[in-house]
Parts: structure tokens; C-alpha cells; sequence
């Protein structure tokens, strides 16, 4: 009688499920927001709950993932990663890479670089990782020269050539879309021009090669990145649903980069 009862009583616990777990995660809105609702989905079943915040500009996430009020964020490539530790000595580290996100040249004016006056104004992102992104853009394109030893972090004083006196406007990230109106062109990244209802692949005048370094990545504190939840969450991120989610939704403008 009493080896039934313990084996009744193992039983039972090992038909108990693990307790649920609860995390925050921060994401920037469009493609990252919407892959995440999917990738909320996939942790579910697998015991991760998970809380979505959305922040409208680069900065913040990862300043409240360093404070403690996110567990984790997905929003930003690896090179803007490594300049905000720089910068702002945060102690944080990715766990996985998610998408790549081509930047793209963008004109309400004009249908290519090539017809772009002297003296023009193109717009680009006032961070410097992302505005060294789309500085290297517009030179792949031949619109001007940069520097080489200025690396991915180049800025306007790195220009070594500008034979069309192209004139380079620093903005918020987030706020390019919008400048189309009074600019002749902007190099926006790829989450703000979905959001505005821009395609790379269909409006772009010019657009980020493959070969691009700008991976995006899964990011939490240092002290987390072993935790199980941190497991979980890169297992269901990668699962083979997000991939097909983001290949159908997308057509092509955001990338799986695992």
C-alpha cells in the first residue's frame, strides 16, 4: 500500500507543469512589435509569458532594460548595440540574433540618386551607428566618399568627397518618414518606413546590400543571459513558424538572420 502511494504521489508530480514565468520585453513598433506578438505565441507553450512594451525611439529600451523595468529588448542591430555600451556603459549582452533590416534611400522627389540637384538635402538618422550606416549607403550608391578608417561609425565630418554638395541633415530615427516633405531624400531604416507605409523592395530609390553587418539581436543584462528564460525565449524566437511568419509578412523586406 504504501509503495502505491509514493508512486502515486511521483506520478503526480511529475505530471504537475512547470511553474509559468513572466518577463518584459521592449520592442520598437512595426516588424520587431509584430514578430513578437508570434514569438509571445510560440513562448506560451512553452511555460514563458510575455509582456510586450513598445518605445518609439532607439534610446529608451536599453536604458530600461539597464534600469531592471524590461527583461529584455529586441529592437536594435549588434553595431548599435556595442556604440550604446561604449557610450553609456551599459552592462548588457545579445543572446541571439533576430532579423536584418535593410535601410533604405527614400524620395517624394525624385525617382533615383542620380536626379538629385546640387546642393541637395538628404536626411539621415542623427545616432551615430545608424547614421554611419546610412552615410555607407549613400556611398555604395557613388553619391559621395567616406573615410574608410572611420569604420561603421562615420559621420558628415568623414565625407571625403561630395561632388554634388549633397547637404546632410541629422533627425531622430523616427521622425524621417515624415521629413520627406521637406527634404529631398531620407535614408530610413527599415522599421520606420513599414510604419509609414513604405516597402523597401517597392519604394526604396536605393537599398542596403546583403552583405550588410547589421544584424538584429535578442538583448538582456549580463548577469541573465545564462537564465533558462533566456533559453526559452531564443528557442521560440527561432522556431520555424517565426521564419515562415516573417518570409510571408513580409515578402522580403526583413531578412531571418538565425
Amino acid at each position: 500500500m504504501m509503495k502505491f502511494l509514493a508512486t502515486a504521489a511521483l506520478a503526480a508530480l511529475v505530471s504537475v507543469p512547470a511553474l509559468a514565468e513572466d518577463i518584459k520585453i521592449g520592442v520598437t513598433p512595426g516588424e520587431h512589435a509584430q514578430i513578437m506578438e508570434k514569438v509571445r505565441d510560440v513562448a506560451a507553450a512553452k511555460g514563458l509569458n510575455i509582456e510586450i512594451l513598445e518605445f518609439s525611439d532607439y534610446v529608451v529600451p536599453n536604458q530600461a532594460l539597464a534600469d531592471g523595468d524590461l527583461n529584455a529588448n529586441s529592437f536594435q542591430h549588434q553595431p548599435y548595440l556595442d556604440n550604446q555600451i561604449a557610450d553609456r556603459g551599459f552592462d548588457l549582452v545579445s543572446v541571439g540574433k533576430t532579423i536584418t533590416t535593410p535601410m533604405g534611400v527614400y524620395s517624394k522627389k525624385v525617382k533615383s540618386l542620380g536626379e538629385l540637384a546640387d546642393g541637395a538635402t538628404v536626411a539621415v538618422p542623427n545616432d551615430p551607428t545608424n547614421g554611419g550606416r546610412a552615410l555607407l549607403v549613400l556611398a555604395k550608391e557613388g553619391l559621395i566618399k567616406v573615410d574608410p578608417d572611420a569604420g561603421l561609425k562615420a559621420g558628415p565630418a568623414d565625407i571625403t568627397e561630395n561632388p554634388k554638395n549633397i547637404k546632410i541633415a541629422e533627425l531622430d530615427a523616427a521622425q524621417l518618414p515624415r521629413s520627406l516633405d521637406d527634404v529631398d531624400a531620407a535614408v530610413i531604416n527599415t522599421n520606420y518606413a513599414l510604419e509609414a507605409g513604405l516597402h523597401p523592395k517597392t519604394d526604396a530609390i536605393a537599398i542596403e546590400g546583403s552583405e550588410s553587418p547589421y544584424a538584429n539581436v535578442i538583448v538582456v543584462r549580463s548577469a541573465d543571459k545564462d537564465a533558462p528564460w533566456v533559453k526559452t525565449l531564443v528557442e521560440a524566437y527561432h522556431d520555424d513558424s517565426i521564419k515562415a511568419f516573417i518570409n510571408d509578412e513580409f515578402k522580403g523586406a526583413l531578412i531571418p538572420s538565425w
